[in-house]
């Protein structure tokens, strides 16, 4: 075995979302070295720190928090700090800094120069491209692809590991911050009508014309009396899982897909 293969690492992104825990199950037995990583806004949904918690369980390995366990990075690197680094500038579609800093940045500060296999959870049935790095030492590749591992296998995968979905797939659709400016308003509803703490919590950051919706502010847009438990038993969609009610989006603008390695 030479020495560049011996020391290369694989490491796995675990965002708190279904593909990217499955393909962690798919491979455990596969990889035994592998590394599984989880970078924190810190303003995750305590549904996620659970979800990460239970497939730990599973997979008895540690998933590394970043930038909380990176050597050299403050305790305070968080969303809060850099808003106010930011001055109240909101992270929005055009201005993801949120996904820079406190994601891609601490990601690739824990990968180094080290030679690194990089793991996406990406899909056989999904035509999207997930985060890959531009480090001439990092490979990235997608086993789901070469396997023909699609979603109806990817719930499988997390069935018979007795791991399931994230509680917050009863009402969202995809992981990351609990503010995330990618979510629908029926997704805003639902952390109003589930965590109306962290609602709260939200409208907080909204000051002078920086909002999380080009509508207008949370508090102005958002009823709770039009929540994702009470339209789901008006939706026309055959399926009784909530993970295919909530695939099918609003009638609203969607200005792209969200970065993957916050919410694959």
């Amino acid at each position: 075995m030479s020495e560049q293969k011996k020391n290369t690492r694989h490491i796995l992104g675990i965002s708190g979302g279904k593909d990217s825990a499955a393909l962690a199950v798919h491979l455990r037995d596969r990889i035994p070295e592998m590394e599984y990583v989880f970078c924190d806004t810190g303003k995750e949904l305590k549904e996620t720190y659970e979800f990460i918690d239970k497939l730990e369980a599973f997979l008895n390995a540690h998933v590394i928090r970043l930038p909380k366990e990176l050597p050299g990075f403050s305790k305070n690197y968080d969303f809060d700090h850099f808003i106010e680094l930011y001055n109240g500038y909101l992270p929005s579609p055009s201005n993801r800094w949120c996904t820079k800093d406190l994601k891609l940045k601490p990601f690739e500060a824990y990968i180094g120069e080290d030679v690194v296999i990089n793991y996406v959870g990406i899909r056989a049935d999904e035509a999207r491209v997930g985060y890959i790095s531009t480090k001439p030492n990092v490979k990235t590749v997608f086993p789901f692809i070469e396997d023909g591992i699609d979603k109806d296998g990817v719930l499988r995968i997390l069935d018979n590991a007795g791991i399931g979905l994230p509680d917050y797939y009863s009402w969202r659709s995809r992981s990351g911050c609990y503010f995330c400016f990618y979510q629908s308003k029926r997704e805003w509803n639902g952390l109003k009508e589930k965590h109306p703490d962290l609602f709260d919590k939200a409208k907080e950051y909204e000051k002078d014309d920086f909002t999380w919706r080009k509508e207008g502010k949370l508090g102005d847009i958002i009823d709770i009396n039009d929540t994702p438990s009470k339209k789901a038993t008006k939706t026309t969609n055959p399926s009784p899982l909530l993970v295919d009610i909530l695939s099918d989006e609003d009638q609203e603008t969607i200005y792209e897909k969200p970065c993957l390695i916050c919410h694959l």
